[in-house]
């Protein structure tokens, strides 16, 4: 029986999982592109907008269990379920933008010469 994990620290880690992967998968992506002999700096921005989907996903846990509490939510009347859902995509939300911000700051792409 699986034991589930209370509101608040839930809410952390979907913010902090979600920041995680967008940093680490930019930064490692731009040290693959630095070995191809690419701009690094240009990648990690790249990269950045295009994982932010993925960052939030993977930090809500997927998306069947999510659509599962929303069903539940509704045919059940169980809006508390749902509130808590929608915070904890807020939270990866947050998380995936705040990485996207500081990752905006270190590059500085958009600064033009």
């Amino acid at each position: 029986m699986a034991m589930k994990e209370a509101f608040f620290p839930a809410f952390a880690n979907s913010y902090f999982i979600s920041l995680g992967v967008l940093l680490g998968g930019s930064l490692i992506g731009a040290l693959g592109a630095f070995f191809t002999g690419q701009a690094p700096l240009t990648v990690i921005s790249r990269l950045s907008d295009s994982l932010r989907i993925w960052a939030i996903i993977a930090a809500i846990g997927g998306t069947f269990d999510t659509v599962y509490v929303f069903e539940r939510g509704l045919f059940n009347g169980e809006t508390k379920d749902i509130i808590k859902q929608f915070l904890l995509i807020l939270s990866a939300l947050g998380g995936a933008q705040t990485g996207a911000l500081l990752i905006y700051w270190l590059t500085q792409e958009h600064i033009s010469s």
